[in-house]
């Protein structure tokens, strides 16, 4: 059985006090759902905060991103080399705003991803489709691409280290979610891509929706066979909703 694992995407947000509030108020929903990893990824500049705050405690943390360097003249970047150094067990790469913001391209992507690795990180793959491209019913071509990237550079053993996530960008901050059955299906079709090439890895891999999850929505989309937790935005920076999630994968 794969691990639920719920994690919190905090974007561009917190502060000082916020960051207290929300992971004290997280903690208890972290023991009590003991069956369910939780895990948040802050700014950057709140890690060490997040360090301490969580010592003692069932909350994981992780980065929003990392750069393909591990040191040098890139001003701006956090290495990898320097997450793990404040305990950082995750870091988010290639989510849809770096993608579609950034301008980062698959390739990309899949350096960071390798780089996460080598330097002991558990890198979160993000994928997904934009709206246009879910109308054109290009979803599937979409993330077989973005995780082929990934398989061609790091090889297909590489996500048993790993974790992937899937986001369909029309979805992220706009109230809108996939169904469940709509999220089950391109779950479906991602696990069965990887089991062509590795079924232990595709069975083994954890799979996260990501995309206007909620208390509300949570318990019926983490329990469809293939959806094995979230990454959750919006509704992670609220301790009371975001442990509604929490509890809706235990359910």
């Amino acid at each position: 059985m794969r691990q639920a694992l719920v994690m919190g995407n905090w974007k561009l947000n917190a502060t000082k006090a916020s960051v207290e509030a929300l992971i004290n108020g997280l903690v208890d929903a972290a023991k009590d759902n003991a069956t369910v990893e939780v895990a948040v990824c802050p700014p950057a500049v709140f890690i060490p905060q997040v360090e301490a705050l969580t010592a003692d405690t069932a909350i994981s943390y992780g980065a929003q991103d990392c750069d393909v360097n591990t040191a040098g003249a890139f001003t701006g970047e956090n290495s990898a080399v320097m997450l793990k150094e404040f305990g950082c067990k995750y870091t988010l790469v290639g989510h849809s705003e770096r993608r579609v913001i950034h301008g980062e391209s698959s390739e990309v992507v899949a350096d960071k991803f390798a780089v996460a690795q080598e330097n002991g990180l558990v890198p979160v793959l993000c994928i997904g489709e934009t709206l246009e491209q879910f109308e054109a019913g290009e979803t599937k071509a979409v993330v077989e691409a973005q995780l082929q990237a990934v398989v061609t550079k790091s090889g297909i053993a590489s996500l048993n280290n790993a974790v992937i996530a899937y986001e369909p960008v029309w979805a992220i901050g706009t109230g809108k979610t996939a169904t469940p059955e709509i999220a089950q299906d391109i779950h479906a079709h991602i696990r069965s891509w990887l089991a062509e090439q590795d079924a232990a890895v595709a069975n083994k891999v954890q799979i996260l929706y990501g995309g206007s999850v909620k208390g509300a929505n949570a318990a019926e989309l983490f329990g469809q066979a293939d959806i094995d937790g979230g990454l959750v935005g919006g509704a992670s920076l609220d301790a009371v909703e975001f442990s509604k999630v929490i509890a809706g994968a235990s359910a």
